[in-house]
């Protein structure tokens, strides 16, 4: 029986210059929830959120772009994903039903820890989502993160690269 000897040696790398340790990286893609902004009143309140994006891969048609997007919204992202993608979606922060209670003697959805909350995890749901090469490459995404108004009647499809 021979005896197998691990291959030790270091991987030969050429050496970095200051374009590959400070030039732009070769592949972004950047998002960002903020901005949250209580609007309406009684049963008609809700909050909205600034989604923000950054990217240079060829398959988004902007380069950058900002919309508003409200809990719903996201709801719909997911749904539209699990039905149409073979991506395993991530969840959602939750619903939060307990802090729709009337008499709570706080804010409840609307108050200022809980929003910063929920921010921070449809920020991590989306870093998730739109980081998957295959969601990339459904239509519904690329309309969740860069059409200003969101065209729920849409036909679904994939996106073709550039």
């Amino acid at each position: 029986m021979a005896d197998t000897v691990a291959d030790t040696r270091r991987l030969l790398s050429k050496p970095q210059n200051l374009n590959d340790a400070y030039g732009p990286p070769s592949n972004f893609l950047e998002i960002d929830v903020r901005n949250p902004q209580t609007v309406g009143v009684g049963r008609g309140r809700f909050t909205t959120y600034e989604v923000r994006l950054k990217t240079n891969l060829p398959i988004f048609k902007l380069k950058e772009s900002c919309v508003r997007r409200r809990y719903s919204d996201f709801e719909w992202l997911k749904s539209e994903l699990e039905r149409e993608s073979k991506v395993v979606v991530p969840p959602l922060p939750g619903k939060a039903l307990f802090r729709q209670l009337p008499f709570r003697g706080d804010e409840g959805i609307f108050d200022d820890s809980f929003i910063e909350e929920r921010k921070q995890g449809l920020e991590q749901f989306l870093n998730k989502v739109a980081g998957h090469p295959l969601a990339q490459n459904e239509r519904c995404l690329h309309m969740f993160l860069q059409d200003e108004i969101l065209d729920k009647d849409y036909t679904p499809s994939k996106i073709r690269h550039a």
